[in-house]
């Protein structure tokens, strides 16, 4: 799953496929629209260029992230292309990696979580505190998890 790795852009429609992942399974999970969107066409532009930040990792023993909107790259210091190479745990200081974890296996028990914490580290170090973050289980129309994804508009530097 997620092997193609392209960035959204306008020449692939902003790729539909992940936004629809991502946005569906928020509104089949929490019940309610992540994205004020009149048009369907136009979710994967408005998730890509959204102004809070959304990540999605994949369901590999070692998640990798396989999308990464605008604003997390910004946030992450880290371009589309180095951002869906790294597993997700790297986003997270080696200390905090365990607890990350544990919060994620709830997730994937419960479907997801709101409110969540925690701490994060961007590619040159600078470490930020996330807050009030929403992290669900992607769940395609067929029922089968894709991984999980988390979207937040509240950082701060730590």
């Amino acid at each position: 799953m997620h092997t193609d790795r392209s960035e959204p852009a306008e020449v692939n429609h902003y790729r539909p496929e992940i936004s629809e992942l991502i946005t569906g399974s928020y509104q089949r999970l929490i019940g309610q629209s992540m994205l004020a969107c009149p048009d369907e066409t136009e979710t994967g532009r408005m998730l890509y260029l959204a102004p809070f930040v959304v990540l999605a990792h994949d369901t590999a023993a070692d998640p990798v992230f396989f999308y990464a909107n605008q604003m997390a790259q910004k946030l992450f210091e880290m371009t589309w292309d180095e951002m869906v190479r790294m597993p997700s745990r790297k986003s997270a200081e080696p200390v905090l990696r365990a607890d990350r974890q544990k919060f994620l296996d709830r997730v994937a028990v419960h479907g997801f979580i709101d409110n969540y914490s925690g701490i994060r580290v961007s590619r040159s170090g600078r470490r930020f505190f996330i807050q009030r973050a929403t992290v669900w289980n992607l769940i395609n129309l067929h029922g089968v998890c894709r991984g999980q994804a988390a979207a937040f508009n509240s950082w701060s530097a730590v």
